[in-house]
């Protein structure tokens, strides 16, 4: 009998369905030779201080670091999570042979590994390694098992995430907790100062957003522009400048041009061309669900990873938004589910998939890069028409089906008018889009935050050497602060390790210094709020007193820069393509928590952190 286990109870089912285990049991299903049962994510987790040494259960300064000669794991304390382990651990000591059907990723793979680790079963493990829950992607899946070596490299860098994560997270709380945090009055113990290897640099981003916001001391400027034709140009200044820096330059300049006539001295015009946009990510889906419907990053993720289940789209906990060579000539079919969705009797697809039909797919190296696929490709959807979705659903499946459509798009094609002008030997300039062949575009044509359409001006034709009379004005203006996070932002920022960046290829080569995983940010952001590390006004993060106190008085830079931690997860996928020891990263951890107890034990000032009130609780 060979037993699979998934990660969850209805991926189970599924898997059950395919291979024909149609019987029902107590946690499990049966049938065709095989037992398919499940988890229901983590059943275990690493051991708890105290059952490594009896004394590490008071919090004292003397037992630290805490650091086990050995980690171990253990079952969770939970009566649904006994049973079901009770039935997994009979399957496998019974059972010729187990496939993990795990999540294809770093986590999945602890999941499962941890669990067949406390049953002890010793017979041969296979791996199934699917993006997709489609009958037709779990039956391919199953024609191409692999012997579960193939993945203990993975298993290895979730296996040092975790403990990284435990022994920095244990012996940090605790030691900036009795150290630093201040005693309630009420129940005699100290406020606990939650510190983590990822939440606390992305606190630590935000508190210093808002500390330059908050020092920020505007600057005036003051800007010249002109009318000609009723278009404005806009005077041109040195590299650098906004305008002049002085009212008394300002009005002398328009003093100069005034009643002079304006002369056009340059009509430029270029072509030029937008590749459509990139396909989905994690993080840029939850970015650009943030920003056109206000979901956090946590309800984005629970949104995709529901449609991954209900077969509509691929693997969501992905950090590339590129497809493998092998998917190419799945998209026809992919494109034909698209056309046959109907959502409240419209088919919301058809019109942009009915001129791709009958010809040959764009194959783009901006969608295709086999160099570019890890574990996952981008999230797309799977070809099975949706069906019975919620509203949130069919806006998130919305985003992901046009992205995929439009890759197959031809570029929208522009045309960009630069016009200089002259008054007084005083320069102007202004600047025109028009748009000549849409392209993906089309797919957005009634969305014009989407299509750019408020981009588009058209200017009137000028003529070199034409000149008339204008009408100048000059503008006070002054320099803004920057702006504060939000979730959308938040998130690229954790991306690309604080580094604030537009371009796509610059961001891709960030992310192997991210912050976090994919998977994992958007529970980071919801523990700063759960801990009141952080609040929300309208979309804004701000960082609560207790937020900005903890961030003040961590003077180590290991626990608050998020470039230091971005090594650190880059370390971590170095494991994983077996490019660095895992040894290695244990032994550099216990010397870094080791060094960080040392540095604070040392620390003899008498400060303390603010403790932020429950504004949920009447005063």
């Amino acid at each position: 009998m060979l037993v699979c286990i998934a990660e969850k109870p209805s991926v189970a089912k599924d898997i059950a369905k395919v291979l024909g285990a149609n019987s029902a049991k107590d946690g499990y299903m049966e049938g065709n030779g095989y037992q398919v049962t499940w988890t229901f994510g983590h059943l275990c987790e690493l051991k708890e201080p105290h059952e490594y040494c009896a004394q590490w259960r008071q919090w004292t300064l003397s037992s630290l670091p805490m650091i086990p000669p050995r980690y171990g794991i253990r079952l969770k304390s939970d009566k649904g999570v006994e049973h079901q382990f009770e039935v997994i651990k009979r399957l496998m000591l019974a059972a010729d042979g187990i496939i993990n059907c795990g999540d294809a990723g770093q986590e999945g793979e602890l999941i499962q590994r941890w669990v067949m680790q406390m049953t002890g079963a010793r017979c041969p493990v296979q791996r199934l390694w699917i993006s997709s829950l489609t009958e037709e992607a779990i039956r391919e899946g199953f024609q191409n098992l692999k012997d579960q070596s193939n993945y203990q490299s993975l298993y290895e860098a979730g296996l040092m995430r975790a403990i990284g994560d435990w022994t920095l997270g244990i012996n940090a709380t605790r030691l900036y907790t009795i150290k630093y945090a201040q005693r309630s009055s009420s129940q005699g113990q100290n406020q606990v100062l939650s510190i983590g290897r990822v939440q606390t640099p992305t606190l630590a981003l935000i508190v210093k957003r808002q500390r330059e916001i908050e020092t920020f001391v505007p600057e005036p400027y003051w800007v010249l522009s002109t009318v000609y034709r009723d278009t404005t140009f806009t005077a041109v200044m040195k590299e650098g400048d906004r305008g002049f820096k002085t009212r008394e330059e300002g009005t002398k300049a328009m003093e100069a041009i005034s009643g002079t006539p304006f002369t056009v001295t340059s009509v430029e015009k270029k072509k030029g061309s937008e590749a459509p946009p990139r396909l989905y990510d994690l993080t840029s889906l939850q970015v650009d669900c943030n920003k056109k419907f206000g979901f956090s990053a946590e309800q984005t993720l629970g949104i995709i990873q529901a449609l991954y289940e209900k077969k509509v789209t691929t693997y969501p906990r992905v950090d590339t938004t590129f497809l493998p060579d092998d998917v190419y000539p799945k998209c026809p079919q992919i494109m034909n589910g698209l056309f046959q969705t109907v959502w409240a009797g419209k088919a919301p697809y058809a019109d942009f998939v009915r001129p791709l039909g009958g010809k040959k797919l764009i194959k783009s190296k901006k969608v295709f890069d086999n160099s570019k696929v890890t574990d996952h490709h981008a999230i797309i959807p799977t070809g099975v028409p949706p069906q019975m979705l919620t509203e949130m659903e069919q806006k998130v499946f919305d985003l992901v089906a046009r992205h995929f459509i439009g890759a197959f798009y031809p570029d929208c094609l522009f045309e960009t008018t630069t016009v200089l002008g002259e008054a007084a030997k005083v320069k102007f300039k202004v600047t025109g889009k028009h748009i000549t062949q849409m392209g993906w575009k089309e797919l957005y044509a009634n969305n014009a935050a989407e299509n750019n359409a408020s981009e588009e001006k058209t200017l009137p034709a000028f003529v070199k050497d034409e000149t008339g009379p204008h009408t100048p004005t000059l503008t006070e203006k002054q320099t803004t602060p920057p702006k504060p996070y939000t979730e959308a932002t938040l998130l690229r920022a954790m991306e690309t390790a604080g580094k604030m960046v537009e371009d796509e290829t610059l961001r891709d080569a960030l992310k192997e210094n991210g912050i976090g995983r994919p998977s994992t940010r958007a529970a980071i952001i919801e523990t700063l709020f759960r801990r009141r590390y952080i609040r929300k006004e309208r979309t804004s993060l701000w960082a609560t007193p207790t937020g900005v106190g903890l961030i003040d008085i961590i003077h180590e830079e290991l626990l608050k820069s998020a470039e230091l931690t971005g090594i650190w997860e880059k370390k971590l996928r170095q494991i994983e393509r077996r490019e660095y020891d895992a040894k290695q990263f244990l032994d550099e951890l216990k010397q870094m928590v080791s060094d960080l107890v040392g540095e604070v034990l040392r620390d003899n000032s008498n400060r303390h952190v603010e403790s932020t009130p429950d504004k949920k609780k009447k005063p």
